[in-house]
């Protein structure tokens, strides 16, 4: 059973808002580091549906390329965030004003 292209859309736009609703409303850095990962796997769920609708497989290689991105991501953005915890002992993102003059 093949899924309609207007579905997929649908849903990818439902968790891009998602995504953009947790990383834009928590004040907790882990939570919005995971609204950004959701809304990367919004946008890679989108160019998977559009190259299966027009037969091509560059949105597939593509999604490789960003499933790539969000893992380095990830991997950098717990490290920063485990240090910055580590010094600051809050993971409330309004505690870290060091670069403010």
């Amino acid at each position: 059973m093949i899924v309609p292209f207007g579905h997929v859309i649908v849903l990818s736009a439902l968790l891009f808002l998602i995504g953009a609703a947790c990383a834009a409303s928590r004040r907790n850095l882990i939570m919005i580091v995971l609204g950004v990962e959701i809304m990367l796997n919004a946008v890679g769920l989108a160019m998977v549906g559009a190259s299966l609708h027009w037969n091509r497989v560059d949105g597939q290689v593509f999604v490789i390329f960003v499933m790539a991105v969000a893992a380095a991501e990830v991997a950098v953005g717990l490290a920063l965030i485990v240090r910055a915890q580590k010094r600051t002992g809050s993971l409330d993102p309004n505690v870290y004003d060091t670069l403010k003059d």
